[in-house]
């Protein structure tokens, strides 16, 4: 059975960045919200919106960072400090350049790109040791065109093709907290919804 106790999406706050690809981990934070019948609560001693489930017996807090993006770190590490919760027992959720839309994966620890998750392992003490939920985004195919591209609109095929992954990788969170990582992973690895 999986200890994960803090589970985090990724995002930008506010209304100008709520439907952009970067927010992909906070949509999937929403959905799984929402399938566990609650939602998001903004509180600022964490520097977030938070949350908590159940699922098989254990008691699992969920975290939206309120930070932009690249401050997530502060949000996630005075939440885990509070509660003593150690990397190992942190999932992140976040978009992904180097994975299709329409695919997402389960990983530990690792490096990223990704500026939120560069900012959680320098305050977690440099610990790279949590779980990744990477939401595939596409890459736009140039660095030089990767910032509006995460910071734009998936267009509706595409957005569909995300949604459905979202909802696999919600439904993967049971199979990960009641049976094991490894179990998690056969399933939502062999997923994949096509971008029409």
């Amino acid at each position: 059975m999986s200890d994960i106790r803090l589970i985090v999406g990724l995002g930008n706050p506010g209304p100008e960045y709520e439907n952009t690809r970067h927010n992909a981990g906070a949509w999937f934070l929403e959905a799984l919200a929402a399938r566990h019948n609650t939602s998001l609560t903004p509180e600022a001693k964490f520097f977030g919106k938070t949350a908590r489930i159940t699922v098989a017996g254990q008691d699992i807090r969920l975290l939206y960072p309120t930070t932009f993006m690249n401050k997530s770190g502060q949000s996630v590490g005075t939440l885990a400090n509070f509660y003593r919760i150690e990397p190992e027992q942190i999932l992140v959720a976040f978009d992904e350049l180097d994975l299709p839309a329409g695919v997402a994966k389960f990983k530990v620890g690792g490096s990223s790109s990704q500026n939120g998750v560069r900012d959680i392992v320098s305050r977690l003490a440099n610990n790279k040791n949590f779980l990744r939920l990477r939401i595939g985004i596409d890459h736009p195919g140039h660095k030089a065109k990767v910032t509006g591209h995460v910071l734009g609109k998936p267009a509706p095929a595409e957005k569909e093709a995300i949604d459905s992954a979202i909802d696999e990788a919600v439904r993967c969170i049971d199979i990960l907290l009641k049976d094991d990582l490894k179990t998690a992973q056969n399933r939502l690895h062999s997923f994949k919804a096509d971008a029409k």
